[in-house]
């Protein structure tokens, strides 16, 4: 255990995957560091996820005083004389998420990765989870051991909202940021858009991921392609309405990050967006498709409403989901280890 007098270091042996993981590790590290808590990242390649034998096993800075992984890290990296704190980021375990993973990576999930987290779990000093969905998922389907909720945090100055006022001249802006999956419920956009007619656009991140599902789009969405951290923000505070429809959530940062823009979200429910909604003050949780639609058009055509919402969503996610909220949870962690 660390000395509670002592500002604690802190190190990441972190997989580089390309996913929000990484965005969370490099954000986290940036804030201890300006805090002045000594943080760094040492990036293995993908490979050591499932081919962990194949990679070298990094040493821990000599000044180092807790070591901070993602539970998918194997269990082979882990130092034996550094105490171990193990985040949770995802909900793949879920078993909503079976008919959208397909049989091969259901099989790698269930057999490779769930035992190996359970193992960290096990030996972690402790554990923390991105929402409470999260940790209860992984109490019934890995390990029924305490868990830390901390919610990720965003940086309330770059993800802020605009001046802008919505014409009701013009058609409703839509955006969707994400991956173009099936389990964050791609396939339900087109079906919306359909029946939402030309009084409504959707913007969307899909690329190369969605050239397959163009045939069957209406002619009201548009394909922003992958976007940078500017350019998302830049498009989010160009939207009137944020439209996350992802079938499972471990936690939903670009949920956060739309708010923070002062965009109310339309989420459906049953996941970790749960937590961040709440439900006709700062956005709605919808049941399905038809109710997502119903729930667009309602406050497209009321103004007064869809303002009230997106004060509330910035307020939310500037109260709520602060990057300062999370730094300030995670020292307080470190330092009673």
């Amino acid at each position: 255990m660390t000395n509670r007098h002592k500002t604690p270091a802190i190190w990441f042996p972190t997989v580089q995957t390309g996913t929000g993981t990484d965005v969370f590790t490099q954000r986290l590290v940036d804030g201890l560091n300006q805090r002045g808590i000594r943080a760094e990242i040492t990036w293995l390649p993908l490979r050591a996820e499932y081919l962990p034998w194949s990679v070298s096993i990094p040493q821990p800075p000599e000044w180092a005083t807790i070591v901070h992984v993602n539970t998918w890290l194997h269990h082979r990296f882990l130092p034996q004389n550094l105490p171990i704190v193990a985040t949770i980021h995802h909900s793949i375990h879920d078993p909503k998420l079976k008919l959208y993973k397909g049989l091969l990576r259901s099989l790698y999930h269930q057999y490779w990765i769930a035992p190996n987290e359970r193992r960290v779990m096990k030996q972690a000093a402790k554990v923390t989870a991105v929402s409470q969905f999260v940790a209860n998922l992984a109490k019934k389907t890995l390990c029924n051991i305490p868990i830390n909720v901390i919610y990720n945090g965003v940086n309330t100055n770059l993800f802020h909202k605009n001046s802008k006022t919505q014409n009701m001249k013009e058609p409703c802006r839509l955006l969707y940021v994400g991956a173009w999956r099936t389990l964050k419920g791609v396939d339900l956009l087109p079906i919306i858009m359909q029946k939402l007619g030309n009084n409504f656009e959707l913007y969307y991140t899909g690329g190369k991921a969605a050239e397959k599902d163009k045939i069957s789009m209406p002619p009201n969405m548009y394909d922003l392609g992958k976007l940078n951290q500017q350019k998302v923000i830049h498009e989010m505070q160009q939207a009137d309405v944020f439209l996350f429809l992802s079938r499972s959530e471990g936690f939903g940062l670009a949920v956060v990050e739309a708010m923070a823009c002062g965009l109310p979200v339309i989420a459906l429910e049953g996941t970790a967006v749960d937590e961040i909604i709440d439900h006709k003050i700062n956005g709605y949780l919808a049941k399905d498709d038809e109710d997502a639609v119903s729930i667009i058009k309602r406050i497209y055509n009321q103004y007064t409403l869809l303002n009230q919402l997106s004060n509330a969503a910035n307020v939310k996610a500037r109260n709520d989901f602060s990057e300062i909220t999370m730094l300030n949870s995670y020292i307080s962690l470190y330092e009673n280890m």
